[in-house]
């Protein structure tokens, strides 16, 4: 039997676990200093910010596109300083036609997906393995809840954009195919798991590796 104060402990930490995300800002606003490279900085001297520090210009046009079809430019305080501590974070992402925006999901955050242009077949799935799906057009927003595999397909005529928004500074963004077959996954694990044989699954690493 646990003592009492353990159980309470426990319990006490799950809730922790649960209810937590990015912290809560204690300033206005924190521009970071020019080291960049950890999530979250020390603030410089508000006194020195400037206007310049709240707005971004780098998403004015699409990115370089993958070979799914798909630029996507992720905008974090890493790149854009304003954004430290605030606990947000976004990405634009154009689709040429077909393009895809493979199965993935974001493991601290939840985002809204808002068309900017063109037709989206948009979804997520469950944790009951229910697809959630639909068409969405400009003008319309569409939820992925934090943690769950969504994914994006234009299949308009046209050029197709969304601009996602995250409620974390450092959502993360976990892709399936990668993740599985890009990995060190031992390949005998893949060939029970998917039914592949030991040559398919070395292709399907071939292509979805390091590249």
């Amino acid at each position: 039997m646990f003592p009492k104060m353990t159980v309470l402990l426990v319990i006490l930490l799950h809730l922790y676990a649960v209810s937590a995300s990015d912290p809560d800002p204690i300033h206005d606003f924190c521009i970071p200093h020019t080291d960049f490279s950890s999530t979250f900085h020390s603030c410089k001297n508000s006194s020195s910010a400037t206007v310049e520090d709240f707005v971004f210009y780098g998403v004015k046009k699409p990115g370089k596109f993958s070979k799914a079809g798909l630029s996507a430019m992720a905008v974090t305080s890493s790149v854009f300083p304003g954004l430290n501590t605030l606990g947000m974070s976004f990405v634009r992402a154009d689709f040429d036609v077909g393009g895809i925006n493979v199965p993935h999901f974001h493991p601290r955050a939840t985002e809204v997906a808002f068309v900017l242009e063109g037709k989206i077949y948009s979804g997520f799935v469950d944790s009951g393995n229910r697809v959630f799906a639909k068409v969405i057009e400009k003008g319309e927003v569409m939820v992925f809840p934090r943690g769950l595999i969504h994914f994006q397909m234009n299949v308009g005529d046209s050029h197709a954009a969304i601009l996602g928004s995250f409620d974390s500074q450092n959502p993360g963004s976990v892709k399936i195919p990668s993740a599985v077959f890009g990995s060190e996954i031992k390949g005998e694990i893949l060939e029970k798991a998917f039914g592949l044989k030991a040559k398919e699954i070395a292709k399907m690493r071939k292509k979805l590796g390091p590249q």
